[in-house]
């Protein structure tokens, strides 16, 4: 078992910045990707970006390309999403997520590990 443990999340004007951690404890001597997911209020939860187990090969959903960041630490045990340009469209609870395995999904079935989320909030 992986368990995931996010934080970071606040409220932020519009154009501004905040940078969300997960931190991975556990089973965590193997392999696994991270990705970060959001669910806005009354939509369903939808993929945010990834990145593989080595940190070397990130992907983006389009609404965020450009703007958003993954990365992971040299320790491979977390993962932070920066997030820039921030939009009141932004808002919603930020989960984090892992499967095991070297290499990302973008659908949410693909991960076996979930955090507890954590809500952003961008006002106008």
């Amino acid at each position: 078992q992986v368990q995931l443990v996010e934080s970071g999340g606040g409220l932020v004007q519009a154009g501004g910045s905040l940078r969300l951690s997960c931190a991975a404890s556990g089973r965590t001597s193997r392999n696994y990707a991270m990705a970060w997911f959001r669910q806005a209020p009354g939509k369903e939860r939808e993929f945010v970006a990834a990145i593989t187990w080595t940190g070397g090969s990130t992907y983006y959903a389009d609404s965020v390309k450009g703007r958003f960041a993954i990365s992971r630490n040299s320790a491979k045990n977390t993962v932070f999403l920066q997030m820039n340009s921030l939009k009141p469209e932004d808002t919603a609870v930020y989960y984090c997520a892992a499967r095991d395995g070297s290499y990302y999904r973008t659908d949410e079935p693909g991960y076996d590990y979930w955090g507890q989320g954590t809500q952003v909030t961008g006002s106008s």
